[in-house]
């Protein structure tokens, strides 16, 4: 069944300030691609470990640390990419049964 709710999405980077910014615009649009209505925020790693999210995208030296705080951990490699970042939140959220 999928979600009625908006998921929340944390952008992760060590500093949370322009990796994490250009990575929120990039989840944004992926999401906005499949249709899926999110607020997504981004933040440094540590103060992510305080929150709490749906997903959680960022890269893998970051992420790794918040592997238990959401269903959804992605690691992504390029910011940039949102075709391949709309793919991996496809693929993931389909397993969830959120889409």
């Amino acid at each position: 069944m999928a979600r009625s709710e908006p998921l929340t999405v944390l952008a992760v980077c060590g500093v949370g300030m322009g990796t994490s910014l250009i990575l929120r615009m990039t989840a944004e649009g992926a999401l906005s691609s499949l249709g899926v209505p999110a607020k997504v925020e981004n933040t440094d790693v540590s103060t992510a470990r305080g929150m709490t999210a749906d997903v959680v995208i960022g890269q893998g030296m970051h992420v790794g640390e918040l592997q238990d705080m959401a269903p959804v951990v992605l690691t992504v490699d390029d910011f940039l990419d949102q075709d391949g970042l709309a793919s991996s939140l496809r693929e993931a959220l389909t397993t969830q049964g959120w889409i």
